[in-house]
């Protein structure tokens, strides 16, 4: 593959060198072996581009490795790279004429890896940072400024923020390429659901492809196209793969001829209060039942009038009857006894329970919810986050990650020391608005990074028993 992008690189798609890179991720045993064979082929075909993005891309996740020598293999040639010539091959990937918006950012990003890798010319790194702060381009503009500011003012978190990248997913990567491929060049795309086999007509030649599995936390680009459809929802899902609720999941009945008569009369119940399929039944069967009851009602209660009422005149007997039987009613109802109870507003601020959203041998969180009054939209959550093991984690930062329908803003944590053998505990605010209050239910993706004995430890994990309402 590689002699493929040295001799060919300029002609080679983009998912070529995306799928190597995956490649590359899931091979530690070669990853060393990797990134020197690449430095070796830079120097000879610097003009070939998917070969100089993988050249770059392994340089800033593996540079220490190809400084270091890690993972020789029997028979390799041995080179000796300094931290300085490792900059050199991103310093001339970054200046080339030829070197498009991609490349030029991937070489920033991984020239703000090796700045906390290579500490020794981490001033050099930061030099050739600043030098794009007046690039044309707005995006290279932003990243040379938000990196500079990265290397010199927040220390702290600049070790979390640059880690190596986790293992990618082949099998999710090739899932997803599969499924983004276009089926037909028609107006309108007919895509057959895999659980329901039932197809879906989607209008303006839009294809929604089948649903990815977990994102990564930071990868929250998925589409999310709203469709309308009623039995065949299951094909729609959420950014987080949570599949939408169906009419025919929550049981809601169809609405029958029985519930237009009710609703004619103002009656009954309306679909959000129906709960079981055996309602619509229940009703109907009320509903036929109902005039016989009445009129026998009627009949006994008209004999128990006295006689002088009886011989008036017949409306103004039902009228007395009607203000005798239901004085507090403006309004007759021909079928008094069918009427549902008038519906009870619900809590302007409910109260939820706290729940654990995570846990593992030595970590645990809880959160805790309130609700802002007259906006159902907005939770505030307390996290509050307790160390179990009898080592204090020290540098400790919480991440997390929401659908696109949902916005979160962190405040800071009381602090990034977590004591040990839970004497003591962090607590942080967290201010989540879900835009589609009553549809989607709310998840969250979280990580945890701290170090141990100045070891860095990083856990992961995905709430979704969030209580229903949020």
């Amino acid at each position: 593959m590689l002699k493929v992008l040295s001799e060919a690189g300029n002609y080679v798609k983009d998912d070529v060198w995306h799928a190597l890179i995956v490649v590359i991720s899931n091979a530690p045993d070669l990853q060393g072996y990797t990134v020197r064979s690449l430095y070796r082929a830079f120097q000879t075909s610097s003009e070939q581009e998917s070969l100089v993005r993988v050249a770059v891309w392994c340089i800033g996740e593996y540079g220490e490795m190809l400084v270091t020598g890690y993972g020789i293999l029997e028979g390799e040639e041995l080179m000796t790279v300094t931290e300085s010539d490792a900059v050199d091959v991103i310093e001339v990937a970054l200046k080339r004429h030829t070197s498009d918006i991609t490349t030029q950012a991937m070489c920033l990003v991984a020239l703000l890896k090796l700045s906390s890798r290579f500490p020794l010319v981490s001033e050099r790194i930061r030099e050739l940072i600043m030098q794009q702060k007046g690039n044309f381009v707005l995006e290279l503009q932003q990243r040379s400024i938000e990196f500079n500011s990265i290397i010199q003012k927040h220390q702290r978190i600049k070790s979390s923020l640059v880690e190596r990248m986790p293992v990618l997913d082949e099998s999710a990567y090739i899932g997803k390429r599969t499924g983004s491929a276009p089926s037909t060049l028609s107006s309108d795309k007919t895509i057959i659901t895999p659980s329901s086999g039932k197809s879906l007509n989607l209008p303006n030649g839009v294809a929604k492809p089948p649903a990815a599995p977990l994102v990564d936390l930071l990868d929250l680009s998925s589409d999310d196209t709203s469709v309308p459809s009623s039995a065949t929802t299951d094909f729609l899902q959420d950014l987080l793969g949570v599949d939408l609720p169906s009419s025919a999941s929550s049981g809601i009945a169809p609405i029958g001829s029985s519930d237009i008569l009710m609703d004619l009369l103002s009656l009954g119940t309306t679909k959000n209060d129906v709960s079981s399929p055996n309602a619509s039944s229940n009703l109907s069967n009320i509903a036929s039942v109902a005039p016989l009851e009445r009129l026998s009602s009627v009949s006994s209660s008209t004999s128990s009038l006295p006689y002088h009422v009886l011989n008036q005149d017949p409306l103004k007997e039902i009228s007395l009857r009607t203000k005798s039987s239901t004085p507090s009613s403006a309004v007759v109802d021909l079928l008094d006894g069918l009427s549902s109870p008038m519906p009870v507003q619900a809590d302007e601020n409910p109260l939820f329970p706290s729940i654990t959203a995570f846990e593992s041998n030595a970590l645990k969180i809880m959160f805790s919810f309130t609700k802002q009054p007259g906006n159902l939209q907005v939770t505030v959550i307390q996290a509050t986050f307790m160390n179990m093991s009898s080592n204090a984690y020290t540098d400790f930062i919480f991440q997390a990650a929401v659908p696109k329908f949902v916005q979160l803003h962190l405040d800071p944590a009381t602090s990034n020391i977590l004591p040990a053998k839970s004497t003591g505990s962090i607590t942080q605010m967290l201010t989540v608005t879900n835009n589609q209050h009553g549809q989607k239910a709310l998840a969250m993706r979280i990580r945890l990074a701290y170090k141990v004995n100045n070891q860095d430890k990083l856990e992961q994990g995905q709430i979704n028993n969030f209580p229903s309402g949020l």
